[in-house]
């Protein structure tokens, strides 16, 4: 649809149209401009997390003007701020920067769609990373799959999980989920050492910012947060998990090799789904994949890289 950064005239004029013929869910997020005009970054102050609005509250006119009908209290702390509005259109995500005003005469909020509508810029990147996953088959089905898995960015995989990885804001959450997943294995006997208890907790206390992205319905790379000779371990929102408990997957380990000529070492191996785990809310899952067929040369390499042990 479009290749420059901001819209054409003639785009604009289809994207306000789209927004007036309605229901049209956008997110705000408080903002202040710096210096450069073309630059726009969060307010260091305010740490708000974007607030989604349901299509039903936005009413847009023809000429630009957005009313917010019966706003959350949540957007109500934005009255007299800039705000950066987030939403999609034909799966493109797009922004303009705006000021909310109150409504006198009733409880609603307004702003204007500015002269100037944005594409969000794709953040995406590739990375190379010493160790990555690829869940490619599911056994039941029989059917082929593309999940690529990447580490998490604040998790040293190959290092023994501590509790001083989880923020200090999080530990109490963070407590009362381990203490629930401890008596739940203590019952299924599933949990093996349980060591990998803690990225689990880890993950699912993190707040997670429902930004949008440039493209809608992008696929979500799930983050590894544990892997050992035994299992490997999966964290993603709830609404990108397809998996299920007790089934099993063909999974492809990838270590980089950065001496030799073989650039990675590639072990395949299948996995049952042992255990989902669920954060408080429902809204992030981690699953853990026990594995079921290894080859010992795989057993031995893997035994070794995640314990800094001989294996015998």
């Amino acid at each position: 649809m479009m290749e420059q950064k901001s819209l054409s005239g003639i785009e604009r004029t289809l994207v306000v149209q789209y927004l007036t013929d309605g229901n049209v869910p956008v997110t705000l997020t408080p903002v202040e401009e710096t210096l450069n005009s073309d630059e726009v970054i969060h307010s260091l102050t305010s740490q708000i997390f974007p607030v989604a609005i349901k299509g039903e509250q936005v009413q847009v006119s023809h000429k630009g003007e957005i009313v917010l009908e019966n706003p959350p209290q949540a957007i109500r702390r934005f009255a007299n701020k800039n705000v950066r509005v987030e939403f999609y259109f034909n799966r493109v995500g797009l922004y303009f920067i705006s000021k909310v005003f109150e409504n006198d005469e009733n409880e609603n909020l307004s702003l204007s769609i500015p002269p100037v509508i944005e594409r969000i810029i794709d953040t995406t990147e590739e990375k190379n990373y010493d160790f990555t996953a690829l869940i490619y088959f599911d056994c039941k089905t029989k059917k082929e799959l593309n999940i690529h898995c990447v580490p998490h960015e604040e998790i040293e995989l190959f290092e023994r999980p501590a509790w001083k990885i989880i923020p200090l804001e999080n530990q109490k959450a963070a407590k009362n989920l381990l203490e629930t997943f401890v008596e739940e294995a203590k019952v299924e006997k599933n949990a093996g050492n349980g060591i990998q208890l803690i990225p689990v907790c880890k993950y699912l206390t993190e707040p997670k910012a429902e930004h949008l992205e440039a493209m809608q319905d992008r696929p979500e790379e799930p983050s590894i947060l544990y892997v050992d000779h035994e299992r490997l371990l999966l964290g993603m929102t709830s609404k990108a998990c397809t998996f299920f408990k007790s089934e099993e997957y063909g999974i492809k380990l990838i270590f980089s090799i950065k001496k030799g000529p073989i650039l990675t070492r590639d072990i395949f191996v299948t996995g049952i789904v042992n255990k989902i785990y669920r954060s408080s809310d429902g809204k992030l899952s981690c699953v853990d994949f026990k594995y079921t067929t290894m080859q010992e040369e795989d057993l031995r390499f893997l035994y070794e890289k995640t314990t800094s042990t001989l294996f015998i």
